[in-house]
């Protein structure tokens, strides 16, 4: 192997560790949080919030999506878990866009890099991406097709366990259960996935003075019966039950995350500064000004579906492409448009399926440009652009005494302790991924 070879593996192995050491913690924390909503939050919380869309409902869910994590899997995951707890549509996707474009951890950089101008671009595009969102979701997504996605979402939630760890379907049992004489053999063999053989109980086996020791499985009943009972009682089983959804999460989209960042890293350890600068249209070229903002837009979405990973690479990518010609609406497009990248479909497809997430994605798209062209003319309309900014260094540092390392070190341990008991956890009834 050459020694150039060599390099730009080195290099590429470089950006995918330092890519991979700036997202961790905040997809572990996100996928983390998401899983305790999964389990403790109420369902009647969040329809009686979220259930229907309006403007307190949209603004809600936006600052909810403000306090989130920024990585946008671990959006996916929160705005999957929304609409598991029966919220509108419309309103998981204006928690999507809030969760991955309005988020302090960006302001800091977009103002480090770019400058107070495209600060207030991302603020207010955010803002105006959501109100459309929130429009188009809930008038022109299609009812079968939402229908078709939630039935999706409740085939793959774990109710069948749900109330016992050995499996046991207690609902199609009869109230008269502790009358004496009842003939247990006609229980269908199926309510029990624990080896009980039911048809060998005696008929006296009720609360009629029978004496309980002389039943085969005494133990192995009482204990499965009275296990749901003791686990809502303590944190530590709380602690468990959340962590069984992010394993779940973690084996339905961790392939995704995995090639997303690979691919991503790829791209920009090997495409130039000046690679990405040819796809935008000069300002040179007389076309007019709305149709240029418009191809800087689609442009700046398309390039964002196929390289985005992380918000510090997206940025640093916007603040290059921007000094190469692109629109200022195409900038904020491009930010913008971190919910439709191909990891990120491959999510939707795994949450919702295939004809759902084609519906999902044409709308976003069409909200993201239709948000590019509108703050690119709110911006140029009152001369708020400014072209002779310039593109400041960020200290991307990995390893050292900084918040990135701090966390890191505090979510690396517990997200793998966090996976390992929700594996178990899940092993133990029968739902391993």
């Amino acid at each position: 192997m050459e020694s150039g070879d060599s390099n730009i593996i080195i290099h590429v192995i470089s950006v995918l560790f330092n890519m991979s050491w700036q997202i961790f913690w905040p997809l572990a924390f996100g996928l983390i949080l998401s899983s305790f909503i999964r389990h403790l939050l109420p369902v009647d919380t969040v329809v009686k919030h979220l259930g229907k869309t309006d403007a307190k409902s949209l603004t809600f869910t936006t600052i909810l999506g403000m306090v989130s994590s920024s990585c946008s899997y671990a959006a996916a995951s929160l705005s999957h878990t929304l609409l598991a707890k029966k919220a509108t549509l419309a309103n998981a996707m204006a928690f999507l866009v809030s969760s991955t474009n309005l988020i302090v951890e960006m302001f800091i950089v977009l103002v480090a890099l770019m400058g107070w101008t495209f600060l207030w671009g991302e603020v207010i595009g955010g803002l105006i991406l959501i109100a459309i969102v929130g429009f188009l979701f809930s008038r022109f997504y299609p009812k079968e097709v939402e229908q078709e996605l939630r039935q999706h979402i409740e085939s793959a939630e774990p109710t069948k366990h749900a109330h016992s760890d050995c499996g046991m379907d207690m609902s199609n049992m009869k109230h008269e259960t502790s009358d004496c004489g009842m003939d247990m053999s006609n229980m269908k063999p199926e309510t029990s996935d624990c080896g009980m053989d039911m048809s060998n109980m005696k008929h006296e086996t009720s609360d009629c003075g029978i004496d309980m020791s002389t039943m085969k499985h005494e133990h192995s009943m009482h204990d499965h019966m009275d296990m749901p009972a003791q686990e809502e009682t303590g944190l530590m089983s709380k602690i468990t039950k959340s962590a069984g959804f992010f394993q779940m999460d973690l084996a339905m989209i961790g392939k995704e995350i995995l090639i997303g960042v690979v691919v991503s890293s790829i791209l920009i350890a090997l495409v130039p500064q000046e690679g990405w600068k040819a796809l935008f249209i000069s300002n040179d070229v007389g076309l007019p000004t709305w149709l240029h903002s418009l191809l800087d837009v689609i442009i700046g979405i398309f390039v964002a579906m196929i390289a985005y990973v992380c918000s510090v690479g997206n940025l640093i990518l916007a603040a290059a492409l921007w000094h190469g010609g692109i629109s200022f609406g195409g900038v904020i497009g491009f930010i913008l448009a971190d919910v439709l990248t191909i990891p990120m479909i491959g999510v939707y497809k795994k949450y919702y399926g295939k004809r759902p997430t084609k519906w999902m994605v044409g709308l976003l798209f069409l909200s993201i440009l239709f948000t590019g062209l509108c703050v690119d003319a709110i911006f140029n309309g009152f001369g708020w652009v400014s072209t002779d900014q310039t593109v400041r260094t960020l200290n991307q540092s990995g390893f050292g005494m900084n918040m990135t390392t701090v966390m890191n070190l505090i979510f690396i341990p517990l997200s793998i302790w966090y996976y390992r008991l929700g594996k178990k956890a899940n092993a133990g009834m029968g739902m391993s991924m």
